[in-house]
């Protein structure tokens, strides 16, 4: 029933990465083709863990969790950017932007936990080596996976109730390429005051509290490795990190910039939203590809 309180503007214009009609084109080629890429790489990685049964570890359990988040996350912003920049009504209605933001915070949340839950796995792989069957378990596994998807859709509900009862009554363009929610704050006639708070505080707790959940890992990891006194063993216990702090510095460092900076319509807020929503889901196949030999292998095999 909120949904229908939107009764002065019933749709918004997304303006999109440019007016010009030649740039439209090249870049609905060039996203065209990274949105390929970004679904065969990431269902190659699943398919490889799927059918390789040496990968059926909490690992890759993990990591084919994440491939289907980024297939999902990259399925939920591409398409509607490639359908604007080919289309000449570049309209969507306020209903399908609140579903869109709402699809965005569910997968972008999503993403936050499984990756601080990869953290936790190599702190129980390289800390407590002897107990790890234990800390993993598949129940664990199931558990920490099921809470990912669980924390993720209860983070985008707190944010998109309050979001429902805005009302938009004069400016109706968005700079955008999709729906998100800071760039909705200012499109409203009604008070955003407690909706910019609950995002704030929700950023902040869900953000923050999975990253430092990361960086505790790796605090206790770091120390570890560094105690180990064969400088092969320490080296390839630094390697099973390398892809997954990689992964975490692209997602982690455009996503806080992008919903913690004031929503001002700049090219940088497409940028971060663009590496994030879109660049995100296509490197993170090719950085656990590239850098690992169990699933360059497997996927060879899959191939």
């Amino acid at each position: 029933m909120a949904m229908r309180n939107h009764s002065t503007i019933m749709e918004f214009i997304l303006l999109g990465l440019s007016a010009d009609p030649h740039v439209q084109a090249l870049l609905f080629m060039l996203f065209l083709m990274i949105y390929l890429l970004t679904m065969v790489g990431n269902l190659m990685l699943l398919l490889g863990i799927r059918a390789d049964f040496h990968l059926h570890t909490p690992m890759y359990f993990l990591l084919s969790n994440l491939s289907f988040v980024d297939l999902c996350f990259s399925s939920v912003t591409v398409p509607k950017m490639l359908e604007n920049l080919v289309s000449e009504e570049k309209t969507i209605s306020v209903e399908g932007c609140l579903i869109l933001v709402l699809f965005v915070l569910i997968t972008a949340g999503t993403e936050a936990f499984l990756l601080s839950m990869m953290a936790y796995d190599r702190y129980a792989a390289i800390c407590h080596p002897l107990l790890y069957g234990q800390l993993m378990s598949d129940q664990m596994c199931l558990s920490l996976a099921s809470a990912s998807w669980g924390l993720g859709f209860l983070d985008a509900v707190i944010n998109i109730l309050p979001a429902v009862n805005m009302n938009f009554c004069e400016a109706q363009a968005i700079p955008h390429y999709s729906c998100e929610l800071p760039s909705l704050f200012p499109l409203s006639c009604s008070e955003v005051s407690t909706n910019v708070t609950v995002l704030v505080c929700s950023t902040l707790l869900h953000g923050f509290g999975t990253f430092f959940l990361i960086l505790f890992s790796y605090v206790h990891i770091v120390s570890t490795i560094l105690s180990i006194r064969s400088t092969t063993d320490r080296s390839k216990a630094f390697s099973t990190c390398s892809s997954h702090i990689t992964a975490v510095s692209f997602f982690y460092g455009s996503a806080f910039l992008r919903y913690l900076i004031p929503s001002s319509g700049s090219p940088l807020e497409l940028i971060f939203s663009t590496q994030y929503g879109v660049i995100t889901p296509l490197v993170n196949p090719l950085i656990y590809s590239l850098k690992n030999k169990e699933v360059k292998a497997s996927v060879r095999r899959t191939l």
